[in-house]
């Protein structure tokens, strides 16, 4: 697998990195690993928050002093809208 594209978002404020991490998850090939650099603390809450909604997964989330970083693979839209069959 590639190395993960990253996304430095240092010195902005939720909802910037979050927004920086859509649009480069809406460009990415399925499988593609992207990581986020913040460090506004209300990402720790709207990052996780983004990933689980839009159906990407949150492969690891750490902190080096007040820098938050989180690696994010984008799920397939296939798997993101694949709900159980409950017939």
């Amino acid at each position: 697998m590639s190395q993960p594209v990253t996304i430095d978002a240092r010195g902005h404020r939720c909802p910037t990195p979050t927004l920086r991490l859509r649009r480069v998850l809406e460009e990415a090939a399925d499988g593609a690993e992207v990581r986020l650099l913040a460090d506004d603390p209300m990402a720790r809450i709207d990052v996780p928050l983004f990933v689980r909604e839009a159906g990407h997964e949150l492969v690891e989330m750490g902190a080096d002093g007040a820098v938050l970083s989180f690696l994010v693979r984008k799920r397939a839209l296939a798997l993101r809208d694949a709900a159980p069959n409950q017939a």
